[in-house]
């Protein structure tokens, strides 16, 4: 808690590609003088969060995001528990995010992954970056899990695609959630990609309908399609974030002075 302003906690939530929108909401929130104080995310979002968190900053994640192409981390596998093994995305995350530990990061960080055997959403704030977002991106059967800490994890969206409750816990006075998730009701269905993405859309939207948004400020930037594992439309994804994010800027303003005046007594 601050001593004149409430804490605030991002939220970036699940979507594959699409979670290329937090990079957009984050740029406005900080050119807008919106402190982030804390973040938590599961998959993309766990990656914004982690990079951010390691020290760089929205227009060097603007960068990466350009540069990243799918050879960069497609090492396939026999197709037992995965087609894709996940070594060189690890590699290149832990080169990304600094080689850091998330407790050295310059703000909190919790990042979530889902553990397959239980079925919990497991949040990560301290270890390995690199480790803990590996696990938060395994898309099943897309990535093979992931075994760290004595727990075999894949995907944090599949337990908690929105992680504001994280946020909350970890002590934030007032959530921002960023929700990339967008439901296509009359999908293209072509190869195995589309099937497993499809399907998680799906699961993300019953998991939203039954299990409300803990969160203050819901941003949802993400109006039309996005194939969530095609590495394109990277400044379009940034600038609907930047684009819907300045909408809400009024609204998140207006929550810090209501709690200022909580706090005063008013």
């Amino acid at each position: 808690m601050k001593e004149n302003r409430p804490c605030i906690g991002l939220a970036l939530g699940a979507g594959g590609v699409r979670g290329y929108a937090h990079i957009g909401v984050l740029e406005k929130l900080i050119e807008n003088n919106i402190p982030v104080d804390m973040m938590a995310g599961s998959s993309m979002g766990g990656l914004v969060a982690a990079l951010y968190g390691a020290g760089h900053e929205p227009e060097t994640l603007e960068k990466f995001a350009r540069l990243f192409k799918r050879k960069f981390y497609l090492d396939f596998a026999v197709p037992k528990m995965g087609l894709v093994q996940g070594q060189r995305v690890k590699d290149l995350i832990f080169m990304l995010s600094k080689k850091m530990n998330i407790e050295d990061m310059r703000l909190p960080v919790g990042i979530v992954a889902t553990d397959l055997t239980s079925g919990e959403a497991v949040v990560y704030r301290d270890g390995c970056a690199a480790d803990a977002v590996r696990a938060s991106i395994s898309i099943p059967g897309i990535f093979v899990p992931e075994n760290y800490k004595g727990r075999t994890l894949v995907d944090g969206g599949v337990a908690d695609r929105v992680p504001a409750s994280t946020v909350r816990q970890m002590g934030a006075d007032i959530t921002i959630a960023v929700d990339v998730s967008f439901y296509n009701k009359e999908p293209v269905i072509g190869s195995i990609y589309d099937v497993i993405m499809q399907s998680m859309d799906i699961m993300g939207k019953q998991l939203i309908k039954y299990r409300e948004v803990d969160a203050d400020v819901l941003i949802k930037p993400i109006s039309s399609y996005y194939n969530a594992v095609v590495f394109e439309n990277v400044d379009e994804l940034i600038e609907a974030g930047r684009e819907t994010a300045e909408k809400y800027i009024p609204e998140i303003i207006e929550k810090m002075n209501e709690w200022k005046g909580t706090r005063n007594g008013s």
